[in-house]
């Protein structure tokens, strides 16, 4: 058995509930995988579709509009690994929760390199997997303040008027270093690799040096690390964070 029922999944929904409006795509060759975890996030109240495989999967990403997609990195036709990177190409930031029997952390840092929100190794709990899309959808739609406007921290965006300030202090940055410094709002405590940047915040067929990115993110620092705790933060071997320092 690679779901674990809980007590809470066996016997009603949590108090917390996300909404109706608030769509999950489930993606997993397994039909008792697909079935179970469908059938307890309906009766969390999302709206849920299913998919068996990767073509599938873009298919109904499409035709279905999810908030989140939970999906399986071993699928018949093709990884879950390239169907969040064909997500990605195709212009949709949807968040994925990937699912795997692999839990080398090779394969956990290839999944979250890539674009991916969390990772989930099989066995796992229903209880812990409707709490890990709760949180990552708190995370991705939460972190916009109003129209125009993204905010992290102190730090906070307005697109509307095109300024950037940290707490009372306003900063002045170039295009380049605004359009880096609005990706990495949007993606608040999600490390992202210099490839996710280069082709986010430089488009997919830049060909250049991918040091641009390290260049770019030093150039960030000495803006909007020098007016408060630090922000921006390196992970070794990975890529890049915006959070908050340990206390």
């Amino acid at each position: 058995m690679i779901v674990q029922m809980t007590e809470e999944a066996e016997n009603g929904p949590s108090e917390e509930g996300e909404g109706p409006s608030q769509r999950i795509l489930v993606v997993d060759d397994e039909p008792n995988i697909t079935d179970l975890v469908a059938t307890v996030l309906r009766y969390e109240g999302f709206e849920v579709d299913v998919a068996a495989n990767g073509w599938d999967a873009l298919r109904k990403a499409t035709e279905f509009g999810p908030d989140l997609v939970v999906l399986d990195v071993m699928l018949p036709d093709r990884d879950g690994f390239e169907v969040q990177q064909r997500l990605r190409d195709r212009g949709m930031g949807v968040p994925v929760i990937f699912l795997s029997a692999r839990d080398a952390s090779e394969d956990k840092i290839r999944g979250l390199t890539l674009g991916g929100d969390d990772y989930v190794t099989k066995p796992f709990s229903l209880e812990e997997l409707v709490a890990r899309i709760r949180t990552v959808l708190r995370r991705t739609s939460g972190s916009r303040t109003g129209s125009g406007q993204v905010r992290f921290a102190d730090l906070e965006m307005d697109d509307d008027s095109h300024e950037v300030r940290r707490g009372s202090s306003l900063i002045d940055l170039r295009p380049t270093e605004y359009k880096l410094l609005r990706f990495l709002l949007l993606n608040p405590k999600r490390v992202l690799s210099k490839q996710q940047i280069l082709d986010h915040v430089w488009n997919y067929d830049f060909g250049g040096d991918s040091n641009v990115v390290e260049t770019y993110i030093s150039y960030l620092r000495k803006k909007i690390d020098s007016t408060g705790p630090r922000l921006i933060h390196t992970v070794r071997g990975v890529g890049y964070v915006l959070r908050l320092p340990p206390e």
